[in-house]
């Protein structure tokens, strides 16, 4: 009997990431796991949001329909977990959410409305009514710089500005090299729950015109919260292993913020519009299934007159 969407671990209940390079994925008797020159490590894939693969991963076909049964967002990605090259889908097959997000996003009044519910959740001054779109990008690249000079000065760390270049990664220094760790760990996670629910990474309402803009708007929600704090503290003193120690601790930063349990409940409330989490009993896991449902009761259009139609591709 299939599973239904509500009895697959709830996104909120997850933990937030895991990052591998230079292994191989795969699926056992006894679940998914990891093997490297050190020997094996299992993965608790029923409880993880995301998995980023790395530089030197080859996943097989079980441990990807493991990861997929069980809602976790697979992401191929550059060394360090920068650089999204793919991601695998989300756990919903829905699209409710996608027709409200799309709607909101292309009418302009109600796009300038979510805009704004973003900025004020995160910055607490009043917008005044007439407040344009451009207006408000810039108040908030104000608020954004000086968030960097405050913590430049809590650090006491040197701040000329961002300079980010994924073809020269280590010319950046240490700074800016833990900003594009931190920075990736949380696109990753909040990417991971925007898929969850069928929402689009591409239609934003301040970003536009990537296909990541969504997910720029969600985690600029949390970035001065989570991911400034974190990469100015190790810019200030930084490790050799800057970028595996600054991963490790957006993962147990994000777990003691509950990153994980507001996302969804925050897009919910920026987008102004109610009942836009609660899932139908009724919504099947698969698209598969959904078909072979439609098949067996003769509501699937060009399906077979012999006594066989309905039947599973492949079944005797």
């Amino acid at each position: 009997m299939p599973r239904r969407l509500h009895e697959v671990p709830r996104f909120e209940d997850r933990w937030s990431h895991l990052y591998l390079e230079h292994c191989k994925v795969d699926q056992d008797a006894d679940g998914l796991c990891a093997h490297d020159k050190d020997g094996v490590t299992r993965i608790p894939v029923d409880q993880l949001a995301l998995l980023m693969l790395g530089p030197g991963t080859v996943i097989s076909h079980a441990a990807m329909r493991a990861l997929a049964d069980n809602s976790c967002l697979v992401a191929w990605v550059g060394e360090q977990g920068v650089r999204l090259y793919a991601h695998s889908t989300g756990a919903t097959f829905s699209s409710r959410r996608i027709q409200i997000q799309a709607r909101l996003a292309t009418d302009e009044l109600a796009r300038l409305g979510v805009a704004r519910r973003m900025y004020q959740k995160r910055f607490s001054n009043p917008l005044p009514p007439e407040i344009t779109m451009e207006q408000l990008r810039g108040m908030e690249g104000i608020r954004v710089r000086q968030s960097y000079r405050r913590l430049a000065e809590e650090f006491h760390v040197p701040w000329q500005g961002r300079a980010y270049d994924q073809d020269a990664w280590d010319a950046g220094g240490p700074l800016n090299r833990a900003l594009s760790t931190a920075n990736a760990c949380l696109y990753g996670v909040c990417h991971a729950a925007i898929v969850s629910v069928g929402l689009s990474p591409a239609l934003g309402f301040v970003h536009r015109g990537r296909m990541l803009s969504f997910v720029y708007d969600v985690a600029d929600l949390y970035k001065t919260e989570v991911a400034l704090p974190i990469a100015f503290r190790f810019g200030a003193a930084p490790p050799e292993d800057l970028e595996i120690q600054v991963r490790r601790v957006c993962r147990d930063i994000l777990r003691e913020k509950q990153l994980i349990r507001r996302i969804l409940p925050d897009i919910e409330e920026v987008f102004g519009v109610g009942d836009f989490l609660g899932e139908s009993p009724d919504e099947l896991e698969g698209r598969a299934v959904s078909m072979a449902a439609r098949a067996e009761s003769g509501s699937l259009r060009g399906q077979s007159d012999s006594p066989r139609s309905g039947g599973a591709l492949g079944e005797d």
